[in-house]
């Protein structure tokens, strides 16, 4: 007998919602690389950088790019790869701080802002309620009405 379509939806929207609640560590975070038009010395820097998050050398990735950020520090995406770096080092108050300047840096950059790494912050730097958002449903805070204030992206995975 085969299922009917309501009891299908019903089917498929447990599974979204159990994958969206799924656990961030299973999931492979690559760190970003700096934007043309970046200084040099930064793009030296957050490319060693990602060589040695790619390594799993967090100490050494750390370093560089801590010093891309104090050769230019509006670069989201190097804050966006030291929080990255942070969080695997246990120090989760200041990948929590790096987060949110990438996320005020770069407002709607999607890797950024739809991360799920970010996303276990629970919307840093707002007022959110830090529920996770599921596509086309606005979060789980209220249907339709997940996004942030101002105007800035809506989450989602």
């Amino acid at each position: 007998m085969p299922l009917s379509r309501w009891k299908m939806g019903c089917l498929l929207c447990s599974l979204v919602f159990i994958g969206a609640c799924s656990s961030a560590k299973n999931v492979k975070v690559t760190a970003l690389n700096a934007p043309g038009g970046s200084k040099p010395e930064a793009m030296l820097a957050v490319k060693a950088g990602n060589q040695a998050f790619a390594a799993g050398q967090w100490a050494m990735a750390k370093q560089h790019y801590e010093k891309a950020i104090g050769v230019q520090k509006t670069l989201a995406e190097t804050h966006y790869n030291l929080a990255l770096t942070l969080d695997r080092l246990g120090q989760r108050k200041q990948a929590e701080a790096h987060y949110t300047e990438a996320a005020n840096f770069a407002p709607g950059h999607q890797v950024i802002w739809n991360s799920r790494i970010y996303r276990r912050y629970g919307d840093v730097g707002t007022t959110g309620g830090g529920l996770p958002s599921i596509p086309g449903l606005g979060g789980l805070g209220g249907i339709g009405g997940g996004g942030r204030p101002g105007g800035a992206p809506p989450g989602g995975f």
